[in-house]
């Protein structure tokens, strides 16, 4: 596919400056990008690149002045960051939408409703009453469980696996091998030592734009129901247990572990590897440093968090100065015990 400067400026509300029949039909980084391809500067330490790049098209924020002259046509906008990840997302949608049609061999069950414009790729099993909405991608090998219901313009990749009963809203995109609605933890410990499985019975809802990446884990809930709220975005190799609630345009890093019956506010940030006990609640707005542990209920909205147990990032990071000092602090103790010994010897023998 192949687009003018002028057609990708109209896309993203941009002003042009420079040839505006400019053709671009792939995509690169603003150091190595070629002739016809589209890049993009945000970060100033880039920008360099502007004056020598061999890039076709490259957008700019609007308040960006030039130092020298630039050979690439330009399209000035607010955010370049934000207008480039747009015109990414039109492009991969344009690829996915001209998939469509059911390849062999598949499974559908016979009471399955499908929508308009369904792609279900090669290896695909979808269950008893599930209902896919218009525009569903199912991508080879994606398991849909009975009663699964999926929106409108979703896309789950390869190997993803939804699980009984589980609700996934519209504009949802899913990675490969994601597993949606796999038993909670959930175990009673008996008299002799064994544990005794707790059924789950509950299911997982997941809200519309939300984007889960691969190998990430939802548990069903015990009972009622695991929910991840509209706009979440999740990395990999997450992991949220049964009954935890995940609040509106939260993002969470990779390998974060989130315990059950944990409820999580809107627009949290968490960093990787993060843990959080169970049962607590996590304030609208926290902000949670990578390898933090949150052991207990944050009550306060909008805190910067670090450390194990969490604190004020603040706090932290003087501790952590301190504990570099450790090791001469102990040599100090040390030195002053020999002192005090000298000096109660010198009095007893006085």
């Amino acid at each position: 596919m192949q687009f003018t400067a002028a057609q990708i400026a109209l896309l993203i509300n941009g002003k042009l400056e420079g040839n505006a029949d400019a053709l671009v039909c792939s995509f690169g980084k603003i150091e190595e990008a070629t002739e016809g391809q589209l890049s993009f500067l945000a970060n100033p330490k880039y920008e360099e690149y502007l004056y020598i790049t061999k890039a076709s098209v490259v957008i700019i924020n609007e308040s960006l002045e030039l130092k020298q002259a630039v050979t690439a046509t330009q399209i000035r906008v607010p955010d370049a960051y934000t207008a480039f990840a747009t015109l990414l997302a039109k492009y991969q949608e344009m690829q996915t939408q001209q998939l469509s049609g059911i390849q062999q061999p598949s499974y559908i069950a016979s009471s399955a409703k499908m929508g308009e414009n369904i792609f279900v790729g090669a290896f695909v099993y979808i269950g008893e009453n599930v209902k896919l909405g218009n525009n569903v991608k199912l991508f080879p090998g994606v398991v849909l469980g009975d009663n699964v219901q999926i929106g409108d313009n979703s896309i789950l990749h390869a190997g993803v696996k939804i699980y009984v009963d589980c609700v996934i809203g519209k504009n949802v995109s899913i990675h490969a091998g994601t597993v949606i609605g796999s038993d909670g933890f959930g175990y009673a410990p008996q008299a002799d030592g064994s544990y005794q499985k707790v059924p789950q019975i509950g299911n997982v809802v997941i809200e519309d734009f939300v984007e889960i990446g691969a190998n990430t884990t939802i548990d069903r809930a015990t009972m009622g129901s695991t929910i991840i709220r509209t706009g979440v975005k999740l990395d990999n190799l997450i992991q949220i247990a049964h009954n935890v609630e995940v609040g509106t345009n939260t993002v969470i890093a990779a390998q974060v572990g989130i315990s059950g019956s944990t409820k999580v506010g809107k627009n949290v940030m968490m960093g990787g590897q993060v843990g959080t006990a169970g049962h607590i609640t996590i304030a609208d707005g926290s902000k949670i440093a990578g390898q933090s542990g949150i052991t207990k209920t944050v009550k306060q909205p909008n805190r910067a968090l670090s450390g194990t147990p969490a604190s004020d990032v603040s706090s932290a990071l003087r501790v952590q100065a301190m504990t570099k000092n450790l090791p001469e602090l102990e040599k100090r103790v040390k030195e002053l015990e020999k002192m005090v010994e000298l000096l109660l010897s010198e009095r007893v023998n006085a």
